[in-house]
């Protein structure tokens, strides 16, 4: 079973003012998320992402189709510890997450409630701290943290608890450009050396280009699904959804119409360079 994460036409609604229509979010979305990938789920604020995302473990229950976790229905109460074992959630504001005054004990919180042996709960916490990058402030109090670092903790408190799966909800929208890459970091890290599902919510694009496939959303339909560099090569889509696009590509694109011969997929900064540089040397022969 290579799938986490399936849904079958999803759909969802918000009600609104009692006595008026609902407010249609998710419209029948089919999506299957492989295991060990790493997913970024990217538009326009209300175009469903974070409604999208609050349904992979089961926050949100479907108003219509299903969410399977690893074939769970999330609609079915039996299996909701289940799921929210396998699949974790971190937010975009860490303190709404942090419940204790030592960060080692905060990261203890889920699994001492779960009922785990002392030892294994130690063994969990170390663990966790030690991926985030933050073993050392293990006996810190979290209030005297960065914005980076206490969004690093959040997410060991996840960690410790194992999950198949960690859903990122724009985590690093409050956070400067140095805090932003930390958390991009452990993303990659998660996936590369850890086996971690990771699915990222984000409105950035420098962020997105660092997953193994995008999925683009506007009013709760799937515009886009595929690998970085095949998403961004369609700007009339991106554009029509008024989400901002890499540098690098709306360059590429720009010098392709001026009739230089230069590759459209390419998507950092280093590649970017590089793609320039060797048509500047085509025509310097």
């Amino acid at each position: 079973m290579n799938k986490i994460i399936k849904t079958e036409k999803l759909s969802f609604s918000y009600s609104s003012i009692e006595g008026s229509v609902p407010v249609v979010v998710l419209n029948d979305l089919n999506i299957e998320i492989e295991k060990g990938t790493f997913v970024a789920v990217i538009g326009h604020n209300g175009s469903g992402k974070t409604t999208l995302a609050k349904h992979f473990n089961a926050i949100l229950l479907p108003g219509g189709g299903r969410v399977l976790i690893e074939d769970m229905d999330t609609a079915d109460e039996h299996y909701i510890i289940e799921i929210r074992r396998r699949v974790g959630m971190v937010f975009q504001n860490p303190d709404n997450q942090i419940v204790a005054t030592v960060v080692e004990e905060d990261v203890a919180f889920a699994p001492e409630n779960l009922g785990y042996p002392s030892d294994e709960i130690r063994q969990r916490v170390d663990e966790a701290l030690k991926i985030v990058g933050m073993y050392e402030y293990r006996e810190h109090a979290p209030h005297l943290l960065s914005g980076g670092q206490k969004q690093r903790i959040a997410i060991a408190g996840v960690l410790a608890m194992r999950p198949k799966c960690i859903v990122f909800d724009e985590p690093t929208a409050m956070l400067d450009p140095r805090g932003r890459e930390s958390i991009i970091k452990i993303m990659q890290d998660l996936r590369d050396n850890h086996g971690v599902t990771v699915i990222l919510i984000t409105h950035h694009m420098d962020e997105a280009i660092n997953a193994d496939r995008i999925i683009v959303m506007s009013d709760g339909d799937i515009l886009l699904d595929g690998a970085p560099r095949e998403v961004f090569r369609d700007m009339e889509t991106l554009r029509g959804t008024g989400l901002d696009i890499p540098e690098t590509a709306v360059l590429l694109h720009e010098l392709k119409a001026d009739g230089f011969d230069v590759p459209l997929d390419a998507l950092s900064v280093e590649e970017c360079a590089e793609a320039i540089y060797e048509e500047y040397k085509h025509w310097h022969l």
